[in-house]
């Protein structure tokens, strides 16, 4: 019933939204000789932030056209490389005569896959990820659906079905491939390198990079981690799980909505919030078009959010949160015990943030503790100074020392990578 209350209360409004939109339009106008008053321009920004608090945000567009090689623009077209029902894979394809007139060879980047969270948010929220990696590599990242949009008859996804994604789109992108998860996919990256590895697959990684990631969330628990522990299972079932509503595509599914999780967002940092839409509202009585623009920027992507199917959602809270059966050496994918021990020759980096308040120190360290049989030259865990849980993937630290190391991981483990096919040619030949 909470969902579709919710789909009344926002066409309730509507009428609002649209009179405040027009009436801001009026107040602005350089037919109304008021609109440069004082009155006029505060009158104009406050019909503006009620009409974006009031508004939906849509999915936004990644706004990547090309990239910067050795200081030469290099066009770029985003591909499907591949189109599941809960999730697309993308591909920024990079203009190969211009890249390879930009670098002087043609010798191939490292391929990557960029796993992204699918804990409210579109993949989008990774765009700076995304733009600091596309100069000297052949980014993919995965796209996931809003499963309001998925009808019933695509079935169930839950965390199992999330591995069994990333291990096809890591073959799909081929031999070589380094992934990198980016905090919630750490724990099924983690699995999906895992069960590769036991099988031998040819085309298991190069490396993964886990950032900010959930592996043990007994190390150092956060808010966030403390709440989903302290709370029995069947109460996320009763208070978080909802029935998508016609006209949706995935009418009747149960979902834990993105206006749920958005809400529990915003509760986090409510007063900090509240000074920014304030802030907002200076900007544009002042006439500061920058300030407004940056905010609107901001929440255009904040505020744009996706449900989660509920078998994904429950297993996540009870498997990572709860349970730990990952650290516990429990978690069974498709009948099997996951062994982090099996890999031997993936390269494994983890990245975390001093100050993350929703992935605290040593939750992702703790990758390491767990796959004991990777040499000591192939790890590498790395604590970034002064950033919290966002500054991990995005923003100036992310791109001038964080993303530096990455890339110089992900080619070491790449030429590592190399002798480990030549050997295995070998044995496969005698």
């Amino acid at each position: 019933m909470l969902y579709t209350a919710y789909e009344l209360a926002y066409a309730a409004v509507a009428p609002a939204r649209m009179a405040a939109g027009m009436g801001a339009k009026f107040w602005r106008s350089s037919m109304n000789p008021a609109a440069e008053s004082w009155f006029g321009r505060s009158t104009a920004a406050a019909l503006d932030v009620f009409e974006n608090v009031m508004r939906r945000y849509p999915k936004p567009e990644w706004g990547i056209d090309s990239t910067f090689v050795n200081g030469v623009e290099v066009p770029l077209v985003i591909r499907e490389t591949v189109k599941e029902d809960f999730c697309t894979l993308l591909h920024f394809e990079r203009d190969a005569t211009a890249l390879a007139a930009a670098t002087g060879n043609t010798e191939p980047d490292p391929k990557v896959l960029i796993v992204a969270p699918l804990s409210g948010h579109y993949a989008t929220l990774l765009r700076g990820t995304v733009e600091a990696m596309l100069p000297d590599h052949d980014v993919y990242i995965t796209d996931w659906t809003d499963a309001r949009h998925v009808p019933l008859s695509a079935g169930r996804f839950d965390l199992n079905d999330y591995v069994d994604y990333l291990i096809g789109f890591i073959r799909t992108i081929g031999a070589g491939t380094h992934a990198m998860a980016v905090c919630q996919p750490g724990p099924p990256l983690l699995i999906a390198g895992a069960v590769m590895a036991e099988d031998k697959d040819p085309l298991r990684p190069a490396s993964i990079t886990l950032m900010g990631s959930p592996i043990d969330t007994r190390r150092s628990p956060t808010v966030p981690n403390q709440l989903s522990k302290e709370r029995p299972l069947h109460w996320f079932e009763q208070n978080m799980i909802y029935t998508v509503p016609a006209p949706y595509a995935g009418a009747m599914r149960r979902v834990y909505p993105g206006f749920v999780q958005l809400y529990s967002f915003l509760s986090m940092n409510s007063g900090r919030h509240m000074n920014a839409q304030y802030d907002y509202y200076e900007h544009l009585v002042q006439g500061d078009g920058d300030g407004a623009d940056k905010h609107r920027k901001f929440y255009d992507e904040y505020l744009s959010v996706l449900d989660m199917t509920e078998e994904f959602y429950i297993q996540t809270i009870r498997e990572v949160f709860q349970e730990h059966t990952l650290p516990e050496g429990k978690f069974m994918h498709r009948g099997r015990l996951v062994k982090p021990a099996a890999i031997t020759d993936i390269a494994l980096m983890t990245v975390e943030g001093e100050n993350d308040d929703i992935s605290g120190i040593g939750q992702t360290q703790a990758a390491h503790d767990l796959c004991v049989n990777i040499p000591e030259k192939l790890q590498l865990d790395y604590i970034q100074p002064e950033v919290g849980h966002y500054g991990v993937f995005n923003g100036s630290r992310w791109r001038s020392e964080i993303q530096p190391r990455i890339a110089e991981f992900m080619r070491m483990a790449g030429k590592e990578a190399v002798k480990r096919k030549d050997s295995d040619i070998s044995v496969a030949a005698e």
